[in-house]
């Protein structure tokens, strides 16, 4: 399993930018084509749209956040959402005995792809290199113009 994490997410919901057209390329040709992604990066999207929605002025000023909202919901159907469960989160417990410097949310999602077994594709190596056992590599070239 593949586990998307929400930048390389955000870079499939932008279909006519470059980097796009790279990753499906990339994806098509994985021996791997079992993709997923987690109910925490579902979670963090949704936060942030929401967010937007509520920020808007209510009525016309909300239309063009409601539609991101509703392209998010249609772009996470494309993927198997892995959840944060008991397996999940007694591995979070153990993550964050280690006291590594990552984010509570990206340590969630470390958690989620260890227990699965799953290869975690992200841009956030820096921080996800940190924990044992995780193998995350990044399928975004970095220095693109996007």
């Amino acid at each position: 399993m593949i586990v998307l994490d929400t930048d390389h997410l955000t870079v499939l919901s932008f279909t006519n930018r470059p980097k796009h057209g790279r990753l499906t390329e990339r994806m098509r040709q994985s021996s791997d084509q079992d993709f997923a992604t987690t109910i925490v990066n579902a979670e963090e999207q949704m936060r942030g749209w929401l967010a937007e929605i509520h920020g808007r002025q209510a009525g016309l000023d909300q239309v063009p956040a409601y539609e991101r909202l509703l392209q998010l919901l249609h772009s996470l159907n494309r993927f198997r959402l892995s959840p944060f469960d008991p397996s999940a989160a007694t591995e979070f417990g153990r993550l964050r005995s280690l006291k590594l410097r990552i984010g509570t949310m990206d340590q969630k999602i470390a958690c989620i792809a260890l227990v699965h077994g799953a290869m975690l594709l992200s841009n956030i190596l820096r921080d996800f290199r940190q924990v044992p056992g995780l193998r995350v590599e990044s399928w975004l070239d970095e220095g693109d113009e996007d």
